[in-house]
């Protein structure tokens, strides 16, 4: 018997029954009535999620049809042109073609800042999406770089530190190495800066000599070996070419010094960080992750966003959460992001720009077809203005980033994935990352 013809004959029996007195001859027990009403509830929810689901389906439809219909095709959107762009000043432009729907990216020279939209978006009005980009002179001696009262003199991308007496360094935060500085001067014998050279006659004529360091000062009968100080013969800019880090002047030579918690290389001038956490001198707790930084190490336990109407997210490892299922009509659910992943970087202070740091990517589960578009931006953090986003190829975006950051600092920036089938938006990915800026250029 069809299942509409069976609810309605067993309706009618219900309703005909003097219900809850006492039911006459012919009518069903309490019991089964009970039964009988359970089983309606059962085949009426089952009709109405099958009536829903095909309402659903149908309203995607008609949707994908509108945008079919009313989007231009692709001769008309390459007939669509909007004006061409310059690049800034200080600046350069990624992106040649000025077709609807066609992506332009600007980036700022090292030194310089950018103001205005980093990215424009011809439009089917044939114009451009944000306001004009510029490059503006980043003022590096605005966070008072120079230390123990050094004078900060600006210039385009770099700065440097005029340093009081006994401070040395490209911040002046190096005192100025004397005879007790911490370096083990035992196997150089003769501790002095200055001595007497060794002379001696011949053919009635002195000549004098001084040992490798040092240099002649003073007259033919009154000279004196001086030492050369290394370090500050060679050097540019405040900074020593001899050392990574620190040069340190020692009688007739020089020695080079690491920052705490690195430690200096067999070739005598390079550092290398210490991996804390590759080997256990961290205190990190069970429960999060130590991420090795230039200089230190970092605890971290990321967290899934709070539950928030219809949108509530389960961690599925420790660096991604994802969506739990959305109630149908819920758009801000739907519209949500379904993946959140935590990705965690370290790196130098001022970092040559521009340089790739991360790239996302879109996949297709088996079975199903991937998305034919995608879509990627900056979805928020910090510092948003020194990094673009840009596509590498037809399923993957790149995080560039095009300014200088000067350590040490944390920078979070939020990166997303949008993506489209048929032109019918489908979900979001986001990529929440966090750089580990060391106070040094190594």
């Amino acid at each position: 018997m069809h299942p509409g013809v069976q609810t309605s004959l067993l309706l009618y029996l219900l309703l005909s029954c003097p219900y809850p007195s006492r039911p006459a001859q012919g009518c069903l027990s309490r019991q089964k009535v009970l039964v009988a009403i359970r089983q309606m509830q059962q085949l009426l929810k089952g009709q109405e999620n099958r009536f829903a689901d095909g309402i659903h389906t149908m309203k995607a439809k008609l949707s994908s049809l509108q945008i079919s219909i009313s989007r231009p095709t692709a001769n008309q959107r390459s007939a669509v042109s909007c004006p061409s762009l310059e690049a800034p000043q200080h600046g350069t432009k990624l992106g040649s073609k000025y077709s609807m729907d066609h992506e332009v990216h600007f980036i700022c020279l090292p030194g310089y800042l950018l103001s205005g939209s980093s990215t424009r978006v011809c439009q089917a009005s044939r114009r451009w999406t944000g306001r004009t980009a510029n490059c503006t002179e980043v003022n590096e001696c605005t966070s008072n770089p120079c230390q123990n009262g050094g004078m900060c003199v600006d210039a385009v991308n770099h700065f440097t530190c005029i340093c009081p007496n006994h401070w040395t360094g490209s911040h002046c935060d190096h005192p100025v190495p004397t005879a007790g500085a911490a370096v083990d001067l035992s196997e150089f014998g003769d501790m002095s800066f200055s001595r007497k050279p060794r002379c001696a006659k011949v053919e009635q004529a002195q000549h004098c000599s001084c040992d490798a360091g040092f240099h002649m000062s003073g007259t033919s009968e009154n000279s004196l070996c001086q030492d050369v100080d290394e370090c500050e013969v060679y050097q540019m800019e405040g900074v020593t070419r001899l050392c990574m880090h620190a040069c340190i002047n020692v009688p007739g030579s020089y020695r080079c010094a690491c920052p705490p918690t690195y430690r200096l290389l067999n070739d005598g001038r390079s550092c290398d960080d210490v991996d804390e956490c590759a080997t256990s001198q961290h205190n990190c707790t069970t429960e999060a992750t130590c991420i090795n930084t230039g200089g230190g190490y970092e605890c971290v336990n990321p967290q899934c966003p709070l539950p928030h109407e219809n949108v509530s997210y389960v961690k599925t490892s420790p660096f991604h959460c994802e969506r739990h299922p959305c109630p149908m009509n819920s758009k801000s659910c739907h519209q949500a992001a379904k993946t959140i992943s935590f990705h965690y970087l370290s790196m130098p202070s001022k970092l040559k720009t521009p340089v790739t740091l991360f790239r996302i990517a879109s996949a297709a589960a088996p079975g199903r077809p991937g998305a034919d578009s995608l879509r990627f931006g900056i979805a928020g953090g910090t510092n948003r203005g020194q990094f673009v986003v840009q596509r590498s190829d037809r399923q993957t975006g790149e995080l560039i980033l095009v300014q200088p950051l000067v350590g040490p600092c944390t920078v979070e920036v939020d990166v997303d994935m949008s993506e489209y089938y048929n032109r019918t938006f489908v979900a979001k990915h986001l990529s929440k990352v966090t750089l580990f800026v060391s106070a040094n250029r190594f």
